[in-house]
């Protein structure tokens, strides 16, 4: 039986995808339908007994492939050289990063964060140099369960951080804090959360909508723009009294309403992917079959013409959707990738 492919990347500039399971090994294939032998594997990468969680390109150059299982250090394959390097993680951090296996790079390409544990049963985020491989920070918050998931700002600057019982936590690297917290409406185990799109503003990184899936199935959507605004116009005000700025913390809603609720899927939200040009949201469950369907942005609506009931995904374990948001790769539990072109 084939394993499970956990991972899918797009390199960000070239018709290349990366998948990656516990079968410890990675897959290069050239993204080419139309050819011959359609969408011909290049080459693959074993590493032994290390059944990899996470795989991906680097950005912004995609010239290095990150990979990591359920251990204390993760690998670094350099395409260029071919190089093959092994880090491993902090000795004084091993109480908190107890393993590598979880972890995404900023879409800038200088940092790389690793979801950790805490000994009293909050969570952490540990933050890496990209380029030196060295500790630079961490992100601590509080709640039962821990982390549930996290996303990098689009900017690089900071991250949305949101623990299993629905309280997101915005981090600013520049100020090492966390600047805002507010909790996600009507919460019961929440699994995942995405950022995507662009409210034109430097303010929160600059996306415009935050996803948030839970247990339940039910999908939140959120529009950050107004929250951006409103940071911009507190920080015109150089006057304001400290605990007047601290009410406004950074223009977030401490209570926030989702602009769309979604519940056409009825088991844990396992992926929420948005296309890079902000125009739609992939989500989707791997505990049940075929449990996908596409959102359009910005109308939060939920596309009613495909996927088909004989759209064969199978037990969803990945989705991933190309840089130029033309594509989505879809693979499963099977072992099996499909690729499907999106027309505008």
């Amino acid at each position: 039986m084939q394993s499970s492919i956990d991972s899918l990347s797009f390199h960000p500039h070239y018709p290349l995808l990366l998948s990656s399971g516990p079968a410890s090994t990675l897959f290069l294939h050239h993204i080419s339908p139309d050819s011959a032998s359609p969408n011909p594997l290049l080459t693959s990468l074993h590493i032994r007994h290390t059944p990899i969680r996470t795989s991906t390109f680097d950005r912004p150059t995609g010239n290095r492939i990150l990979c990591s299982g359920r251990r204390r250090f993760f690998h670094v394959w350099n395409l260029d050289t071919g190089k093959i390097e092994k880090v491993v993680g902090p000795a004084d951090r091993k109480h908190e990063l107890k393993s590598m296996e979880y972890f995404k790079v900023s879409p800038c390409g200088r940092w790389i964060g690793f979801e950790g544990t805490t000994q009293k049963g909050g969570g952490v985020i540990i933050v890496f140099d990209a380029n030196t491989m060295q500790w630079v920070a961490q992100v601590r918050i509080d709640g039962r369960g821990g982390v549930a998931d996290f996303a990098w700002w689009s900017d690089g600057e900071g991250m949305c951080v949101v623990g299993k019982n629905g309280e997101v936590s915005e981090w600013d690297i520049r100020e090492k804090r966390i600047i805002a917290r507010w909790v996600d409406e009507g919460a019961v185990g929440t699994t995942v959360l995405s950022l995507g799109g662009q409210t034109g503003r430097q303010e929160l990184g600059g996306d415009r909508w935050v996803a948030i899936g839970s247990s339940s199935g039910i999908v939140n959507i959120y529009d950050r723009k107004p929250w951006a605004d409103a940071a911009a116009a507190a920080r015109r005000k150089p006057n304001q009294p400290l605990d007047e700025a601290a009410d406004v913390q950074s223009g977030v809603p401490q209570r926030p309403k989702p602009v769309r609720v979604l519940d056409q899927l009825t088991t844990p939200i396992s992926h929420l992917v948005f296309a890079q040009d902000g125009q739609f949201m992939v989500m989707a469950s791997r505990w049940k079959r075929d449990a996908l369907r596409l959102v359009h942005l910005p109308s939060c609506m939920v596309y009613s013409n495909w996927p088909t009931s004989n759209t064969p995904f199978g037990r969803i374990s990945s989705v991933a959707v190309s840089p130029t948001s033309d594509s989505i790769a879809v693979a499963n539990e099977q072992g099996k990738i499909r690729l499907w072109e999106i027309h505008g």
